[in-house]
């Protein structure tokens, strides 16, 4: 019996210096919120709140009671905020509240630097009471975004999250699935406030045009896991003639909400939004005479819009759906061109214009070759003066001229020739 009274006075002993104690707590606090970290005790008289981050105390509240004569009670409370750099100027508590046992303490526009193991100590007439919070403060992710890049030199899908702690994982695929390696280049980087940013880059496979990219992120902590995708594709009309913009929504999301957009290089401008849990369907002038939404559809995927009389000047660029759930939003740009009959028609026009300076330009090259012939010709009909056979002839004449004169001078050589020739002639004296 005796060891059994011992154990009880010491169970006793410490359940009384323990009064009121009360397991560890843990709290997340958002990044520029304001966060409660709770402190319960049993109410009492002249309170005294005190608060210590890492066994630093950063807040004292002090609270007395007096009595007057009619019985009345008033409350004279003091409040210090002792030096911090991190909490000075951002914490409280609830002055009001302190006589009903709470010492919750507000910490306003909550930073990572908050962090840490907090402890409440409360003094009151009735005894001492203690509480530890764990602080865990977090940047949660609030959205992301998926477009296409073409600033490498090639086409990329980029995916980017902004303003997050800690830097949360990343992960790529594609509908339907593809059998080749996606290989994303990541990249996190912190600011001077600690929050990351997280850019995640996924080349284009080739030869596959209507593939939808899908970007995952997961917290480290935990929560919802956060997807984005996008799909490209180009399509072309004619003026007049209605045509539908696809536009459909991957399997994972259910009765979502569809907003439509256009743009031909300038700011965009908003078509029409569907809301597939009301069916409602809005949409804004002049674009309410130009589309047409199957709203039957629009919860199972296809939010495809019809264009009624679509106009080259008018109707000819960019269009943008977007289908949206909580955590999750699905993209896809359609560029649209379309084509003008009236455009068409000069074409041929412009090009009889062609024709007919190419026809020029021949008979010109055929003029300029004639007039080369024709003077060639010309040129070989008068001989230069330097012809060899003008020369040769030249130079017999000049011979027989030179002959001539030697005869006239030597009547021998005269004689013999005649004498000579009347040989070979025939003369009668012979």
């Amino acid at each position: 019996m005796s060891a059994i009274h011992t154990w009880a006075c010491f169970l006793l002993c410490i359940g009384l210096a323990t009064q009121d104690k009360t397991p560890d707590v843990t709290m997340t606090c958002f990044v520029s919120e304001e966060c409660l970290l709770p402190c319960s005790f049993q109410p009492g008289s002249k309170e005294i709140i005190e608060w210590f981050r890492q066994d630093v105390e950063v807040y004292k509240f002090k609270r007395e009671d007096e009595k007057e004569e009619d019985d009345d009670s008033s409350e004279e409370s003091s409040e210090e905020h002792l030096k911090s750099e991190q909490l000075s100027d951002r914490i409280s508590v609830f002055p009001q509240l302190i006589s009903r046992g709470n010492a919750t303490l507000i910490v306003r526009r909550s930073s990572l630097r908050d962090r840490g193991t907090y402890r409440c100590q409360v003094h009151t007439s009735k005894g001492e009471h203690n509480a530890k919070v764990v602080v865990k403060v977090e940047a949660p992710i609030r959205g992301l975004s998926v477009e296409l890049s073409r600033l490498s030199g090639y086409e990329e899908m980029k995916c980017i999250v902004r303003d997050v702690f800690p830097a949360p994982h990343v992960t790529w695929e594609t509908e339907p699935p593809t059998f080749e390696d996606l290989r994303p280049v990541t990249r996190k980087l912190a600011d001077k406030h600690g929050l990351f940013t997280v850019d995640s880059r996924l080349r284009r496979l080739n030869g596959q045009p209507d593939l939808i990219y899908i970007c995952k992120v997961t917290s480290s902590y935990g929560g919802p896991t956060w997807t984005a995708s996008l799909r490209e594709r180009e399509i072309r009309g004619a003026q007049g003639r209605d045509l539908t913009i696809p536009c459909y929504a991957p399997p994972y999301l259910n009765n979502p909400f569809l907003h439509w957009s256009f743009t031909n290089g300038e700011d965009p401008s908003h078509i029409l939004t569907y809301d597939s849990q009301s069916g409602n369907s809005v949409s804004t002038p002049p674009w309410d005479n130009h589309v047409e939404l199957d709203g039957f559809r629009v919860p199972f995927g296809d939010g495809s819009l019809r264009l009624m009389d679509p106009k080259h000047s008018e109707h000819a660029g960019s269009y943008t759906c977007v289908f949206s759930v909580p955590y999750n939003t699905h993209t896809e740009h359609t560029d649209v061109t379309i084509d003008d009959p009236a455009a068409e028609r000069k074409i041929p026009e412009e090009a009889s214009y062609w024709w007919i300076i190419g026809l020029v330009l021949a008979v010109l090259v055929v003029a300029l070759a004639g007039m080369l012939a024709y003077l060639k010709v010309k040129g070989g009909t008068s001989k230069p003066r330097n012809d060899p056979e003008e020369v040769t002839e030249l130079h017999s004449v000049k011979a027989l001229a030179a002959d001539g004169n030697q005869n006239e001078s030597s009547p021998l050589t005269v004689g013999g020739t005649n004498g000579q020739s009347g040989l070979q002639t025939g003369s009668p004296l012979t």
